[in-house]
């Protein structure tokens, strides 16, 4: 009989971790991580941003943006590209957009943040801190690498 019962526990664990397992993989920055499997464009935008090619990213992410406008991920990632384009000010449209989208979005906080340091904006940098430490019930990396821009930030001035 313990045996039967070992085996079972065996093959909870086994499903337990089938299900879970491409969760731990997803992009922590990303709620929906199937948008990409979904659209070709979202697709090839995640691919430029690999690649560093901005200007791709964006004009990708545009072109998925018109199917999808209503899509947090697709907001974020578009603002993160608009970022790294150093056009702070498309950035934080996008980066709002995808909090309105999503107010627990923890990607769009933590980059809106870090947007609001690159522009000079502590106190900004410091709302979406906040939002963080009330969003993650314990620490997620999107808290504590805005944490870290802001000591970093701190320290420069």
């Amino acid at each position: 009989m313990s045996r039967f019962v070992a085996l079972i526990c065996v093959s909870l664990l086994c499903a337990a971790i089938g299900v879970l397992a491409p969760i731990a993989a997803a992009d922590p920055y990303e709620a929906d991580p199937d948008l990409a499997a979904r659209d070709d464009d979202y697709a090839a935008g995640k691919r430029a941003t690999e690649k560093k090619d901005w200007a791709e990213a964006v004009r990708r992410f545009k072109r998925a943006e018109i199917r999808h406008p209503d899509h947090a991920d697709l907001q974020n990632i578009l603002g993160f590209s608009y970022r790294n384009l150093k056009q702070y000010e498309l950035a934080l449209t996008h980066y709002r957009r995808a909090i309105e989208l999503d107010p627990r979005h923890r990607g769009a906080h933590e980059y809106i943040g870090e947007t609001y340091l690159l522009i000079g904006d502590l106190a900004g940098a410091q709302r979406h801190l906040a939002a963080l430490k009330e969003i993650c019930l314990l620490p997620c990396e999107e808290l504590n690498d805005l944490d870290r821009a802001i000591a970093a930030y701190r320290a420069r001035r």
